[in-house]
């Protein structure tokens, strides 16, 4: 009769193998140390300490600025508490805060098409040709790279004070993120569908109508959804450049030393921002 085997976990390093007719022990031997993967692990420990002392120094952080500011700090809010919640103040934080909210809003729709565009030439299974995706990811990376206050600093140069210029700086640097955005999707998406069609004879524009986005599409929408989020809050800031919106209220507020004002334009920042932040994940819940 063949004999039976069991095997039991003992100590880390040995298994202990117990058979019919006696039992033995099998040492397992130890997992050797690399000399050069601690090498290398010491050096990028040696870099990351140093970057964060240069980075501390340079920054000139200071705990004790810190503390002497704190009566700043406390006269600052008692200057602000409570807010000034009358209606002649908190009516225009309100039509501002749609306004922020609008501005934001277009920035992100009307980048949708130029988005999608670049993202289809920008990821590997459907750009036509190597230089095209070059073209297409440089092209994405420098309108990632310039921040939508430097957008709006040049619109306002351009075209005045007002929500346009700051509608504009969203859409550019929108258009770069959510380019990248959706050409990382279209390259993980399940290729199954694509091949398919492909060895069906369609072409790449079948394939990307028919098979890539529509696999994609909950995954693009979730993401757009997130830009909204996102630019809502940058219009915000956009609006202390002078890009309208609430927080060139806010930034008037600030100018005049009225900050039970601003205090007042920062609640319903608040309430705004929460709002799109709920309705968002709700969305995005429901598409999952």
């Amino acid at each position: 009769m063949t004999e039976l085997n069991e095997i039991r976990m003992t100590e880390p390093n040995e298994i202990r193998m117990t058979q019919l007719d006696g039992i033995r022990t099998l040492p397992v031997p130890a997992k050797p140390v690399r000399p050069r993967a601690t090498a290398v692990g010491a050096v990028v420990a040696a870099v990351v300490v140093t970057a964060h002392v240069i980075a501390w120094n340079t920054t000139e952080m200071s705990f004790g600025a810190l503390a002497e500011g704190w009566g700043g700090i406390a006269d600052f809010l008692g200057d602000a508490i409570p807010p000034d919640l009358s209606w002649g103040v908190l009516a225009p934080s309100l039509d501002a805060a749609l306004v922020t909210l609008w501005i934001g809003l277009l920035g992100t729709t009307l980048s949708v098409p130029f988005s999608l565009l670049l993202a289809l030439l920008a990821a590997r299974g459907t750009a036509p040709s190597a230089a095209v995706y070059q073209a297409a990811r440089s092209l994405l990376s420098f309108l990632r790279a310039v921040p939508d206050v430097v957008f709006a600093l040049i619109f306002v140069t351009a075209v005045g004070l007002g929500p346009f210029p700051g509608v504009l700086a969203l859409l550019l640097h929108n258009i770069g993120v959510m380019g990248k955005l959706w050409a990382e999707a279209l390259e993980d998406a399940d290729p199954g569908p694509v091949q398919a069609l492909r060895s069906a004879g369609a072409g790449r524009i079948q394939v990307a109508a028919h098979a890539l986005l529509p696999s994609v599409t909950p995954q693009l929408i979730g993401l757009l959804l997130y830009r909204l989020d996102v630019n809502v809050r940058a219009s915000l800031v956009l609006g202390l450049v002078g890009a309208g919106g609430i927080g060139f209220l806010i930034n008037q507020s600030i100018k005049l030393f009225q900050f039970d004002e601003m205090l007042t334009h920062i609640l319903v920042v608040l309430v705004l921002i929460v709002a799109v932040d709920r309705l968002s994940a709700w969305v995005r819940q429901r598409l999952a």
